[in-house]
């Protein structure tokens, strides 16, 4: 067969493996790597934007993950250790060779999930069945996509009954217009073995900056707030070690650190036109009221403290160069919603939007007595309290548009029928798995938190 009858995957596969395969750690002579024969069918569509494929909201994709018993081993041995190994990727009958594999997360990933007895610093042993996973399709510094691609992540949505709070979060944010990851969920196998169900979230990089903005080639900063807590700007240290684009370039991250010495020397005269000048605040605007409605309380707006240092974090910036404006885009939402009925007592924020506490200082907040500051302090965030009328507006927007129950408690029902298949094989697999019962309460309760957030 000639190879240009062959589906693009497979060439990918063919041509790698000659290249590269033989020069990895493991053996792929191995069975656990034979490639699988692929009968192309003539029918393989190619999208104009190929990732669109992935993350379509009406699919629900199976992804194989096939690596050495011996590297399984040695990640589900320390998972909190991020370290990559090799393995396969095989999607829809094609074989992707070899990718990164590894576990993910910060602190809330592995609650419950390894076996070391502190959950606030993690380690030991992998115990459940579901941690959250991160494929690397570069692997080693192969220049390749997978359906424009360069990362694959799937969250475990363990902290998630309702295993629907992410994919709401996201979709939430892209209905008001703003910049946010596309998720998804996914059934994934290891070695032939199903997992179960996950949440499969876009990576926020270059691919992501390309896909959502005119102008994609800008620079990409990961949880760096322009201001300290001390109302300064930061560091050009702090911005290009936060950078998560052009990298390699070592330029100045001139627009934040403009963006952020302007802000720091404003008075209340002048703030305002410096941030309609930087910033869309229609769209910063859409970002606030989503935010709020759905009480992402561990995302830039609870600043953590820690000996008097107050830092927020799960938040990227992303300088639209070509447009002159800085954009704010959100990350790791699977605390949303639970703020909404109840209060955890780590991520809960004390303060209602605009308002502050303890004169501006730092204060204990929740069972755990965790030092916070208010967002309401910091001084870009004080300026967007002061847009009352575009906030009304917006939140007006939100509540009668994708908030209503005639758009998101429709979509949480199809996405509910979409995935019941998935979640009931899990829960026949697995004594840790949600069973279906808690999972149909769960996206019930779900839902009643939505009619909090419409009426707050």
């Amino acid at each position: 067969m000639h190879l240009k009858h062959l589906s693009y995957w497979t060439k990918i596969t063919i041509i790698c493996c000659f290249c590269t395969c033989q020069k990895g750690p493991y053996n792929y002579n191995d069975p656990e790597f034979v490639v699988p024969i692929i009968q192309p069918t003539g029918t393989e569509n190619y999208l104009s934007n190929p990732s669109d494929y992935i993350f379509d909201q009406n699919s629900l994709h199976t992804f194989e993950l096939k690596l050495p018993g011996s590297a399984l081993h040695a990640i589900d041995s320390n998972p909190t250790a991020e370290q990559y190994v090799e393995g396969m990727l095989i999607f829809e009958g094609d074989t992707l060779s070899p990718v990164g594999i590894r576990y993910k997360g910060s602190v809330g990933a592995f609650v419950g999930g390894v076996s070391g007895p502190n959950w606030a610093d993690p380690s030991g042993y992998k115990t459940a069945t579901k941690l959250s996973m991160k494929v690397k399709i570069n692997w080693k510094g192969i220049d390749r996509m997978f359906f424009g691609l360069k990362k694959l992540q799937f969250h475990s949505q363990n902290q998630d009954a309702s295993q629907m709070r992410e994919r709401l979060g996201y979709w939430l944010f892209r209905q008001m217009g703003v910049a946010a990851p596309r998720s998804v969920h996914a059934r994934l196998l290891i070695n032939g073995r199903y997992y179960g169900l996950y949440a499969l979230t876009e990576q926020i990089d270059g691919r992501f900056t390309k896909h959502h903005f005119d102008d994609g080639d800008g620079n990409l900063y990961k949880e760096c707030w322009p201001l300290n807590s001390n109302g300064q700007a930061k560091s050009s240290f702090e911005y290009r070690n936060s950078l998560k684009t052009n990298e390699e370039d070592n330029l100045n991250p001139t627009m934040i650190a403009s963006f952020a010495q302007e802000v720091a020397s404003s008075n209340s005269f002048n703030l305002p036109a410096i941030l309609d000048q930087w910033l869309d605040m229609q769209k910063i605007m859409a970002y606030v009221v989503t935010d709020r409605a759905i009480k992402h309380d561990d995302g830039p707006f609870h600043w953590y403290c820690f000996d008097n240092y107050c830092e927020s974090h799960n938040f990227y910036w992303y300088e639209e160069t070509s447009f002159h404006k800085l954009h704010l885009i959100p990350w790791d939402l699977d605390n949303a919603f639970e703020n909404l009925t109840s209060q955890n007592a780590i991520t809960h924020i004390a303060d209602p939007w605009a308002e502050a506490s303890n004169n501006c200082q730092p204060f204990g907040h929740g069972a755990l007595g965790l030092q916070q500051w208010s967002a309401a302090c910091d001084k870009l965030t004080g300026g967007w309290t002061l847009q009352q009328n575009l906030y009304a507006q917006q939140k007006a927007l939100l509540i009668n548009g994708p908030l209503s129950t005639a758009q998101a408690d429709v979509q949480l029902d199809r996405w509910t029928a979409q995935v019941r298949a998935a979640t009931t094989e899990a829960a026949g697999l697995y004594s840790d798995a949600i069973s279906v019962a808690d999972w149909e309460n769960n996206v019930e309760s779900l839902k009643a938190q939505l009619v909090v957030a419409r009426a707050q």
